[in-house]
């Protein structure tokens, strides 16, 4: 499939309010690579297999939750034309200059009908130790706690779902892979731009602005059931899992670090495909949807959000 325009998700930025137990959290547990800090104290991380200088960014703040989302592009070419898209389509967009990020070029930013900050960016220096080019083994730098790959996708809660939908089909390219409708309109969205079954997921909520959870892909479903002992071994607070969705089919386990911020291990999945149909889902059939096996939600998952 040719991919250009927008390509991933790329940045995440979260707050956290004791950073070094978050470090623990992200660093020794989840298996996340510290690859430096800046002057304002943020901390940024990546995963064994990301090329990128980096992709997670921890900010200490008296509140948890999310600063913003941001997708990776393919040119500066591209980035400009998206800045023209959005603003036609009446947003204002912002502009973040280059190294405000360590290694990351100018960010273009913007406040979608949800009330979330998402950014696009084009440019970002390839990490120091990054997965080897030549002769490549499986990784380089040996992965450690539950072993993530990478920063995968995340799920965002917020009003004017319909509008968010929108928006990242007629202004961003990307395909809604799955979908669950009620009387109101979408009340669930699960969004791709590259052949994955997700890359980023809005739930409608009264509240703007509400982060639910950031993903971050393992190998195997073994893999998800090592991340299980390791959250037993450390006390780690679990949501539900280890389970399996029916949307998108991944392997799963929900769980939150210290400062309350949900995560997800996920593995599995389907591929997605542009001319893929929508999958529907009656809202009857939500909790088999989420959550495959019990086939119900739970209160946590449904309410729980920073």
């Amino acid at each position: 499939m040719a991919m250009t325009g927008v390509l991933r998700p790329g940045l995440i930025q979260l707050r956290v309010m004791d950073l070094e137990a978050a470090l623990t959290h992200y660093v020794d547990r989840i298996g996340l690579n510290e690859v430096g800090r800046d002057d304002e104290g943020r901390v940024f991380l990546k995963g064994w297999d990301e090329f990128d200088h980096h992709s997670f960014v921890l900010r200490e703040a008296d509140t948890a939750g999310l600063d913003f989302f941001a997708f990776k592009v393919d040119t500066d070419d591209s980035l400009a034309i998206f800045r023209k898209r959005i603003e036609a389509w009446g947003l204002a967009v912002d502009d973040v200059p280059a190294g405000e990020h360590p290694g990351v070029g100018p960010r273009i930013g913007f406040t979608i009908p949800s009330g979330h900050r998402i950014e696009l960016y084009s440019q970002i220096e390839m990490a120091e130790k990054h997965p080897v080019i030549r002769n490549p083994d499986v990784w380089d730098v040996e992965p450690h706690g539950m072993r993530a790959i990478r920063f995968d996708h995340g799920l965002l809660y917020g009003p004017n779902i319909d509008q968010v939908l929108k928006f990242f089909e007629e202004v961003l390219d990307f395909s809604c892979a799955e979908r669950v409708d009620d009387g109101d309109g979408p009340l669930a969205i699960w969004l791709t731009v590259s052949n994955k079954a997700h890359d980023i997921a809005f739930v409608r909520y009264p509240e703007e602005n509400k982060f639910h959870h950031v993903a971050f892909l393992l190998e195997t479903w073994n893999d998800v059931g090592h991340a299980a002992d390791i959250m037993t071994r450390y006390d780690i607070s679990i949501d539900v899992g280890p389970t399996r969705h029916g949307i998108t089919r991944g392997q799963t386990i929900y769980f939150f670090d210290p400062s309350g911020n949900r995560n997800e291990v996920y593995a599995g999945g389907y591929a997605y495909y542009p001319d893929n149909p929508t999958r529907h889902w009656d809202p009857e059939q939500l909790g088999k949807g989420i959550f495959y096996y019990e086939r119900k939600l739970n209160d946590a998952f449904l309410s729980v959000v920073t």
